[in-house]
């Protein structure tokens, strides 16, 4: 047997509010064992788990893994306002004219990811 990737696990200063912001994106749910203040903080999604651990570090680099999301029942277009409306900003724009391409944008901590076209814009 190999291993599993059991969850994806985020570096961060404040574990709680990162993780609800993730639970807006994701639509997922803050395990109920978890609280504001918490050094650790468990999201389950249903694309898999996602941990956020405090740690004294501060970001000062492009990551070098990153998540993309794909939105189910809108477009990329409205799910980057959306995102921002959550507080996420965008960082870098790579859509096209033609409807191609994709948007970077940070999380309220600076982490770094992607929103790709949805399906139905893929057709």
């Amino acid at each position: 047997m190999t291993s599993l990737i059991r969850h994806i696990t985020i570096d961060c200063h404040d574990a709680y509010p990162l993780a609800e912001f993730w639970a807006g994106v994701l639509n997922g749910t803050v395990h109920e064992d978890d609280s504001p203040g918490d050094p650790e903080v468990l999201l389950s999604t249903a694309g898999g788990a996602l941990l956020f651990i405090q740690v004294p570090d501060t970001k000062s680099v492009k990551n070098r893994v990153h998540l993309d999301v794909q939105p189910q029942d809108r477009t990329r277009d409205e799910e980057v306002e959306r995102l921002v409306a959550l507080g996420a900003r965008l960082v870098g724009d790579h859509r096209k004219p033609d409807g191609t391409g994709w948007a970077t944008l940070a999380d309220p901590e600076g982490n770094e990811f992607c929103v790709e076209r949805s399906v139905a814009e893929r057709k």
